[in-house]
């Protein structure tokens, strides 16, 4: 049913179903219209001024699914890929300049106390949350767990930070670790399907939520790898690639997270992926701390 490429850090480069990312984006979107079905059953998913926070972040992960589909089969450009997520920002615009309190469009910020963004929350900030957390998620990746286990890590701290969202994630978060579960073993990709959909994921629960900062501070690997590759590529016009010697991996050059974890150092694929999540579990922990 789904095409297959090669694992190119694989000896032998062996084939492997690609594109399975849209599973999760067909379970989400189920299992979504049922929270929304049964909402007279969890008070915090009911409608408000007509307007569903299950209904919203199932078409925010639809759309994302299709860019990345759309990825997957055409190849798009970076430059079409990077500001297609803004279509996606349009319901949780209305949703929260409609159903949330205007209270939400602050942000309380350690040491500092609380900052009024207004309505430039509304139409400068959660577009731009959709477009760098959907583009910077779906950078990290390559490698078999990088993106599933990572984002997992990221939208599970999310989570703990949120219980009483917890009805709207906890379903498609269980199934996305049964997909990483299969792609750190080398079984299956999710694709620019999955790894759009998942960011599209964070970006969504994380403003239906309220977690402006934490997010902020949860995606800083992403960002910081983005930010690696797209300096290199303009000043440099190179791109990030590593070697493979049938065994480990290793770069000769530092231009992104990866790169900079195997320059001069050798490293399993498996150490790699292991070392890149703790990273981003230390990142995702940070948030959690500070709400304790």
């Amino acid at each position: 049913m789904f095409p297959k490429v090669p694992d190119q850090h694989k000896a032998g480069r062996p084939l492997v179903p690609n594109g399975l990312g849209v599973v999760y984006v067909l379970f989400t979107t189920v299992y979504l219209f049922l929270v929304y079905f049964f909402s007279n059953f969890f008070s915090v998913v009911k409608p408000s001024n007509g307007v569903s926070a299950p209904l919203t972040l199932a078409v925010c992960i639809l759309f994302g699914g299709f860019m990345g589909l759309l990825d997957d089969w055409m190849d798009l450009k970076w430059r079409y890929k990077a500001f297609m997520p803004l279509i996606a920002a349009l319901p949780l615009v209305y949703l929260a300049s409609e159903s949330l309190s205007p209270l939400r469009s602050s942000v309380t910020v350690p040491l500092i106390g609380v900052i009024q963004l207004g309505a430039a929350y509304y139409y400068l900030v959660i577009p731009l949350i959709v477009m760098i957390v959907t583009n910077t998620v779906n950078m990290l990746g390559g490698l078999n767990g990088l993106e599933t286990v990572c984002p997992g890590i990221t939208l599970a701290g999310l989570i703990a930070l949120s219980p009483s969202f917890l009805i709207l994630m906890v379903g498609p978060l269980l199934f996305w670790f049964v997909l990483a579960a299969f792609n750190v073993r080398g079984k299956i990709f999710v694709g620019n399907t999955g790894s759009f959909a998942i960011g599209m994921t964070i970006a969504s629960f994380a403003v239906i939520a309220d977690l402006k900062l934490s997010l902020v501070i949860a995606v800083l690997p992403y960002v910081f790898n983005s930010v690696l590759i797209l300096l290199t590529i303009f000043f440099t016009q190179k791109k990030a690639q590593v070697s493979f010697d049938g065994n480990k991996l290793s770069a000769e050059h530092r231009r992104s997270l990866m790169t900079l974890i195997t320059y001069n150092r050798p490293l399993t694929e498996r150490q790699v992926v292991a070392i890149i999540s703790l990273v981003v579990a230390f990142f995702a922990l940070i948030p959690v701390a500070l709400s304790l």
